[in-house]
C-alpha cells in the first residue's frame, strides 16, 4: 500500500495551552504509533562518532524528507526503547529530536522539536534534580547528573510552526538532554572526570540491546 502524501500524513498541528504552550499529552499512543509505523529504524551512533561532538545543522526546510526523517527517529526510538531521540544520534546532522516520555507525574508527552533553544529561567522556578541518566548513545551506562527539575524549550514542529515546551522531572530532564545532543554535547561531557572514566567503562563492559554503529 503506497504512503500518503507528506501533506496528509502531517495536517495535525499540536493544539496550545492559554500559557502558549504545545499540548503534547493527548492522543500519544496514536500519534507516535502513526510517525513509527511510517518509518524505518536506524543504528544508533555512539560515543566517539563525529556527528555526536559539534553543533549540528539548523533544520531550514521542512518538506517530505524532514517528515521522513522524524518518522525513522520514533522508529529508532522505539527500536532503542529510548524517551528522546536527537537526529544526529542517527547519523543526520540536523538540529531535531523527537520525544515519547513521562513526566514526574507519570504523564505521557510524545512530541517533536526542530532548533530546539533551553529557556534561561529564574532560579525560584526551578531546583536541581541529581537524579540518574543514561543515554542511548553510550549505551549500558548510568550516572547521576544535576539538572533542573522544570524546563522550557522553544523551537519549531515538523512543519515549521513556532513551539514551546515545557516538562517537569524526568521529562524536563528528557528535553535538556535531546537540547544538549544538537549542540555538540553528551551527558557524560558534564561529569568529572572520574564519573565520566566509569561511564565509559560501564560502556566498554555492557552490551546494548539495540543495533549500534560501530566506529571507525
Amino acid at each position: 500500500m503506497a504512503q500518503q502524501d507528506t501533506e496528509q500524513q502531517h495536517a495535525g498541528v499540536l493544539p496550545v495551552d492559554d500559557e502558549g504552550f504545545v499540548v503534547d499529552v493527548e492522543d500519544c499512543e496514536e500519534r507516535e504509533a502513526a510517525y513509527r509505523e511510517r518509518g524505518t529504524a536506524r543504528p544508533i551512533t555512539v560515543v566517539g562518532n563525529p556527528v555526536l561532538h559539534k553543533e549540528c545543522r539548523d533544520v531550514t526546510e521542512f518538506d517530505a524528507e524532514l517528515a521522513k526523517l522524524v518518522d525513522d527517529m520514533f522508529a529508532s526510538q522505539r527500536a532503542a526503547e529510548g524517551v528522546g531521540l536527537a537526529a544526529n544520534q542517527i547519523g543526520v546532522d540536523l538540529k531535531v529530536f523527537v520525544y515519547d516520555c513521562p513526566d514526574d507525574n507519570g504523564v505521557r508527552h510524545v512530541g517533536v522539536v526542530c532548533n530546539p533553544v533551553v529557556e534561561e529561567l529564574p532560579a525560584a522556578d526551578r531546583s536541581l534534580d541529581d537524579s540518574g541518566e543514561g543515554c542511548l548513545s553510550v549505551p549500558t551506562a548510568y550516572a547521576p547528573l544535576a539538572r533542573p527539575d522544570y524546563a522550557v524549550v522553544t523551537g519549531r514542529d515538523e512543519r515549521g510552526n513556532p513551539i514551546r515546551v515545557r516538562g517537569t522531572g524526568y521529562f524536563a530532564r528528557c528535553l535538556q538532554h535531546e537540547t544538549d545532543h544538537l549542540y555538540g554535547y553528551l551527558y557524560i561531557d558534564r561529569l568529572s572526570k572520574r564519573e565520566r572514566k566509569d561511564a565509559l567503562r560501564q560502556m566498554e563492559e555492557g552490551t546494548p540491546r539495540y543495533e549500534t554503529v560501530p566506529n571507525a
